[in-house]
């Protein structure tokens, strides 16, 4: 054997310098030793990094949801109330569903296949609600499926067990239970709590396997007590919606206030629409016309005129003013449609003279009018906290022309609510008076602004009378057995800035019994079509609907001797003595060639 072939190469030796090998145990030695460190600072000196990882990863913060807070009417009754519901929802990035399993949570809740994958489009999310707010046996039949990625939880619903009939004032909630409308929206810092928070453990399929710490205690909202009385709301809601129907009407809108608190008592509107099933509500159907809407009230607004100029001492209730058919005002042509040669104030307020409202109004300056106005609330929002609470217009005094005076004394040139109108009617019922107005109950009589003297909103309730009267224009307000007080008020509407023929509003404001003043009831019908409009002929008759009701509901005993006064009982079974037409209250004002439209105005 030739031992020099066995020899291997130097060149293919391996051979580690000293050095370099006593380097490499060093560094290997350092980074263990780094390793080492770090090991023990996470572990024993700086737990908090890894234990925020972990609870990241298993520990989450859950709401504890809090029952809004009820709604009750003066009396305790619930008007709105939160009741316990479940919701489902899904986490796309955990949840791998079948054709098959799809299919079944589709039938459980009610949902069709596009939808559920719409929601499982993004997979990257944690988190989507699949169906919220069912009844909890739904949710039974969702849960039993047991699909992983797809978890409970409870959530409240509002409920409102009157309906319609209270839809106007309480509104509604959301799906977040955050409120929408009404009264919901108006106190919704009191009514919503705060929702509590709980810490938890998850396991990786999201289920709660156990309750680490209790956060904070869910607060319930607060209780609500509001100033409506639901009998009466009811009245007035069955009265209005029969009369809208009666007289094929586009809308209507009835308030009733306490006439010594100003407490709101009840408020409802046409059309109205059901707050527990709103899946083929309008936007319109929720429109609270009573305190949202504004018109120009027509002959409810001559009282005012006629108490200033009482008041200012200009006149007294027999003063006389020729009227005749016509009078000229510059180029504007004032008529009353029934006219006298000349009638007293009480026969102003009581047949509804237009040209006795306007020549007795003119004999005031300006500022006094508007002063009285405007201290009645008229061009400012009734501050009840409602939303979306009407201002109304009132112009300033310094631009009125002796026309626009006139014609603001009975209503025209000027625009006011419901509310606003029915507010103003307080000034009657309390000896010169007035109220603030309320949705919640008051424990208390409220301190009023004193606006006329004593004996002046005494002599004005007593010609307020007359209009319920035989002679008087609204003989269908009347209500047998008492004493009721008012004044009717028909309106043209203005289209494109012209007032049009065939289009008007009708009201009424009153109230009673007129010895000790209970209820103010104010009423309007949007354009009536069953051929008559006037509000002696549509709008009275719902008031005395309404205060008849609510008379015998508050069990106020008759004030009036049953012979004394025509009942509205023997209106339509006997012979009435003659009264004015309902036209009375039209005037029309014809103005000169070029000056603009020709409103005939009521």
């Amino acid at each position: 054997m030739n031992h020099a072939s066995t020899r291997v190469n130097p060149a293919l030796q391996l051979k580690l310098q000293g050095w370099r090998a006593r380097l490499l145990i060093i560094l290997l030695l350092t980074g263990f030793a780094t390793l080492a460190a770090r090991a023990f600072y996470l572990q024993g000196l700086n737990t908090e990094f890894l234990q925020a990882k972990g609870e990241a990863r298993f520990t989450r913060v859950v709401e504890m949801p809090a029952s809004r807070g009820p709604i009750l009417d003066r009396n305790g009754v619930p008007l709105a109330i939160s009741t316990p519901v479940e919701s489902i929802w899904i986490s796309p990035s955990e949840a791998e569903l079948t054709a098959d399993q799809k299919k079944q949570l589709g039938r459980a809740l009610g949902m069709e296949l596009k939808e559920i994958d719409a929601k499982l489009a993004d997979e990257d999310k944690t988190f989507v609600w699949l169906k919220r707010q069912i009844s909890p046996e739904q949710a039974a039949k969702a849960m039993a499926l047991k699909i992983p990625g797809v978890f409970q939880q409870r959530e409240f619903r509002r409920f409102y067990p009157q309906g319609e009939v209270m839809a106007h004032v309480i509104g509604f909630t959301g799906v977040d239970d955050n409120g929408q409308e009404g009264i919901e929206l108006a106190q919704q810092r009191q009514l919503a709590g705060q929702p509590g928070s709980r810490r938890v453990i998850k396991d990786r399929r999201g289920r709660i396997v156990e309750d680490i710490q209790h956060l904070r205690a869910p607060r319930d909202g607060s209780p609500l007590t509001l100033s409506i009385d639901h009998k009466l709301q009811y009245i007035a809601h069955k009265e209005l919606k029969d009369a809208v129907a009666a007289n094929r009407a586009k809308g209507g809108a009835a308030v009733v206030l306490d006439a010594q608190t100003g407490e709101v008592l009840a408020l409802v509107n046409q059309p109205d629409y059901n707050p527990n099933n709103r899946a083929t509500m309008k936007g319109g159907q929720t429109r609270n016309r009573s305190v949202t809407d504004v018109f120009e009230p027509g002959s409810t607004f001559k009282p005012f005129a006629v108490a200033a100029a009482l008041e200012a001492g200009t006149v007294k209730r027999d003063t006389l003013f020729q009227t005749g058919s016509t009078w000229q005002l510059g180029p504007n042509t004032i008529t009353d449609a029934h006219p006298r040669d000349a009638m007293t104030v009480a026969e102003i307020i009581q047949k509804s003279s237009n040209i006795g409202t306007a020549k007795l109004a003119l004999q005031l300056p300006a500022e006094k009018l508007w002063t009285l106005y405007s201290e009645l609330g008229f061009g400012t929002p009734p501050r009840t906290g409602f939303p979306g609470e009407a201002t109304g217009k009132l112009r300033a005094w310094k631009t009125w022309k002796p026309i626009e005076q006139a014609t603001m004394s009975y209503g025209y040139g000027l625009n006011v609510s419901l509310l606003q109108l029915a507010r103003a009617y307080t000034l009657f019922t309390n000896n010169g008076q007035l109220l603030p107005v309320t949705f919640q109950k008051r424990d208390s009589l409220p301190i009023g602004r004193q606006i006329l003297k004593p004996a002046t909103a005494e002599m004005m309730s007593a010609m307020l009378e007359t209009v319920v009267q035989p002679g008087g224009t609204a003989t269908k307000g009347q209500v047998p057995g008492y004493r009721l007080a008012g004044k009717t008020g028909t309106a043209r509407k203005l289209v494109n800035g012209r007032y049009v023929d065939d289009q008007h509003v009708a009201f009424f404001c009153g109230y009673g019994p007129v010895s000790d003043p209970r209820f103010i009831i104010a009423v309007s019908i949007d354009e009536p079509g069953a051929g008559k409009y006037y509000g002696g002929d549509v709008a009275a008759p719902v008031f005395a609907g309404i205060m008849a009701g609510a008379l015998r509901n508050a069990n106020v005993p008759p004030d009036a001797e049953t012979s004394g006064i025509l009942r509205r009982a023997t209106v339509d079974s006997a012979p009435s003595p003659p009264t004015p037409s309902p036209r009375a209250e039209l005037v029309s004002v014809q103005v000169a060639k070029g000056a603009g439209p020709s409103p005939r105005l009521r």
